[in-house]
């Protein structure tokens, strides 16, 4: 089996809630092509953090750790991730609105969603202690995790790796050294208001994607020259669609929907554009100039979504929870408009295997630049 590694190699997994399923699709098609790559440097934000930390703690190579994240997913439903605290959600909602207006200050309000159920499938479905292993054995340099701090709004990267593995410090960005645990990945993951923050080191943290303007950044500070970094957002969109209008006045899911589209599709995007503008300054350069400010070339290839992971969601409404179900009708979430924020929710296999079937595909009709990037060797 041939081992097409080296230590600039990263994975760049992107937020987006039940969306994280594609990226699984995505390793999948990887692992049955290059079963012996190993991957040092894996990054991840907000759901995709779920599936780095089960990578970066899975003591097998790639093929097993990538079929042993495909069954999790598969089993993997809404009430394993999240539950209607006991208080209901309207009553929760008032809470809320009461301590804003100061009337009341006895009571915190932690989330519209109970997510205990996350942590307790988290400690049984990954085994941290393989994080370690896998840095000793010398298979993995670090994995990364980032979350907001609600004290200082920073993005915050919580970076588990060898001795010698750098750290920094940026406006609004730091990374800390850490090792990671069940906390860290649910801080990552906890979307603001729907999710509770979660406490680390004497502060609350949110989900990574909030204040995330460069969600490359982590994996370039470790070392990384090459990046496979996975969207969430479809490429089919064009000119024409940026003026469509419905003359429907907007629905709370669909006001929520664009919401969540802004924390967690757009830096990713984005952040892409201005690698590509870098490099292509550094590729104009005179050879053998020295490039200014340190510069170096990071390859990258994005695997995104050939279809609509909202519109895919459409009809899966039934699959949630009854009382969930009744909420997300309620606030328009079966409507087409707001397909997108039941997308981010719909943590349901018929729809998680429909996104990793999809991942799969992509990743397969991109084959050609992902294995040029893939088996480069450092160096090359």
């Amino acid at each position: 089996m041939t081992d097409h590694s080296s230590s600039d190699l990263a994975i760049v997994l992107s937020g987006g809630g039940a969306r994280a399923a594609y990226q699984v699709g995505v390793l999948a098609a990887v692992a049955e092509r290059l079963p012996g790559l190993t991957i040092p440097i894996i990054t991840g934000v907000s759901a995709g953090s779920l599936n780095a930390t089960y990578l970066a703690a899975h003591r097998g190579p790639l093929a097993l750790a990538v079929k042993g994240l495909q069954g999790e997913w598969l089993r993997l439903t809404s009430d394993q991730v999240y539950q209607l605290p006991a208080t209901g959600v309207a009553k929760t909602t008032l809470r809320m609105v009461v301590r804003s207006l100061r009337l009341r200050r006895d009571t915190a309000v932690h989330g519209l969603l109970d997510t205990r159920p996350l942590a307790r499938f988290l400690t049984q479905v990954v085994d941290f202690e393989g994080i370690d292993h896998n840095i000793a054995s010398g298979r993995l340099k670090a994995v990364a995790l980032s979350a907001t701090s609600y004290d200082t709004g920073a993005t915050v990267t919580f970076v588990h790796g060898a001795a010698d593995v750098p750290l920094w410090e940026r406006v609004q960005r730091v990374a800390v050294r850490s090792r990671i645990s069940v906390p860290h990945v649910m801080a990552s993951c906890a979307i603001p208001i729907i999710f509770p923050a979660v406490k680390l080191d004497g502060g609350f943290y949110g989900d990574g994607s909030v204040r995330q303007t460069a969600p490359l950044a982590p994996a370039i500070h470790l070392g990384a020259r090459r990046v496979l970094a996975v969207g969430m957002r479809a490429h089919t969109m064009i000119a024409s669609d940026l003026l469509a209008t419905t003359g429907e006045y907007p629905t709370a899911a669909q006001v929520t929907g664009l919401l969540l589209h802004s924390v967690f599709l757009d830096a990713l995007d984005a952040d892409v554009e201005r690698l590509e503008r870098i490099n292509r300054l550094i590729n104009s350069h005179p050879p053998g100039s020295a490039l200014p400010d340190g510069l170096r070339p990071v390859r990258l290839v994005q695997v995104r979504p050939s279809r609509d992971l909202g519109a895919l969601a459409r009809g899966y409404v039934p699959r949630l929870p009854m009382l969930m179900d009744f909420i997300v009708r309620g606030i328009g979430g079966k409507e087409e408009r707001g397909a997108d924020f039941l997308s981010y929710l719909l943590f349901e296999p018929e729809y998680t295997g429909l996104l990793m079937e999809l991942g799969h595909e992509d990743a397969g009709a991109q084959w050609g630049k992902l294995e040029s990037l893939l088996a480069e060797r450092a160096g090359a």
